[in-house]
């Protein structure tokens, strides 16, 4: 029997999605930028520039998250009015079609949906909450029905891969927090023991899920440490295990650790630094999950937000201050980072997410 030969490339490609396109968040000018994803060399294309409507100021960040079922896009406003905008994403174009947007109760860095798609959660770091919103039928967020006050410097939120627990990071207390959720009422309790102290001025910021949904890395935007913590998906329990540096040698001043992820396939993670303005990676071990470094480069000043597409191939960060953002290659054997062209961007670059569409 003969067995045609097919290309370890083509093979690559056969397994995209039909369509990957990347949207970025630019708080100054209050707009999104869509592009569509080349998944043979990683280039962009510009597909649109959609503006934020109604915004009377601009705020320091524009955080946005995508449903469950790639099918809506969340963009909160930090300015004036303080919102979450909601619109929907054409399955064929990628473009964004506004539906309406609905109240937050303060200034919230960062959004994310429960893995249903029907409740929508903030966190606020001036003003130390955390909320919880329905999302209705028309993609449109109702008023928070759930605000809980005294988390200090609130900095992400985020449901655990079962649905079961949402955990956030609270920066002023260096606590990774606990919540029971309750899927059916939307609503979130402490849980027992309700969080974790990681370390003392280590000022937890944004942390992600290995694939396996037993490990977090979470980075600490005071100390740049990313922490490795084993998680007991069934207790809601965390085990710190691993913390090490994601900052070169020889920086002075404020550390300010800002972003961080992990290749979908769970080889590498990587992590953002605002004054060095680098991007450091790290090898997962597969057995453990410890991570070893594998380099650190110059990337976009004032890196705040970074992205990974499906495939773990492609990474593109944008810089705060440059008004850009650059793509790069992920070297699939090593993690090695190689630029590939930079991008321009509205004012303040400051989140980037990317999605697969049918």
């Amino acid at each position: 029997m003969n067995i045609p030969f097919v290309p370890a490339a083509a093979m690559l490609l056969s397994l995209c999605p039909a369509a990957t396109f990347v949207y970025v968040g630019n708080a100054d000018s209050n707009d999104i930028h869509v592009m569509s994803l080349n998944h043979a060399t990683g280039e962009l294309s510009l597909v649109e520039k959609v503006e934020i409507p109604g915004i009377v100021k601009a705020g320091g960040s524009t955080p946005l998250a995508i449903s469950p079922d790639k099918r809506l896009l969340f963009a909160a406003t930090r300015g004036e009015p303080q919102a979450v905008s909601t619109y929907a994403i054409d399955p064929k174009t990628g473009k964004l079609k506004y539906l309406g947007r609905g109240p937050l109760v303060d200034s919230m860095p960062y959004i994310s949906t429960d893995r249903t798609g029907r409740f929508l959660f903030a966190a606020s770091y001036p003003g130390h909450k955390i909320t919880v919103s329905a999302i209705g039928a028309d993609g449109v967020i109702a008023a928070p029905h759930q605000v809980l006050e005294g988390h200090t410097n609130a900095h992400s939120i985020m449901a655990d891969p079962k649905n079961h627990f949402v955990v956030a990071a609270t920066l002023g207390n260096d606590l990774i927090n606990v919540f029971r959720f309750s899927a059916k009422t939307g609503r979130i309790e402490p849980n027992t023991p309700p969080s974790l102290l990681v370390k003392e001025k280590s000022g937890p910021r944004h942390f992600v899920f290995d694939p396996s949904g037993k490990r977090v890395y979470l980075l600490g935007e005071l100390d740049a440490n990313i922490h490795l913590l084993d998680y007991d998906a069934d207790k809601g329990a965390f085990k710190l295990k691993q913390s090490v540096k994601a900052l070169p040698a020889g920086v002075e001043g404020r550390i300010g650790a800002a972003d961080i992820h992990i290749t979908p396939n769970g080889k590498f993670v990587y992590a953002t630094e605002r004054t060095s303005n680098t991007l450091t990676g790290f090898n997962v071990n597969p057995v453990d999950g410890k991570l070893t470094l594998i380099e650190t480069i110059p990337v976009e000043a004032m890196p705040r937000s970074f992205a990974i597409d499906s495939s773990s191939r492609y990474l593109y960060v944008v810089g705060m201050r440059s008004n850009h953002m650059s793509g790069y290659r992920i070297d699939a054997e090593t993690g090695k980072l190689a630029k590939l062209k930079e991008y321009e961007m509205g004012k303040i670059p400051n989140w980037v997410e990317i999605v697969d569409l049918p």
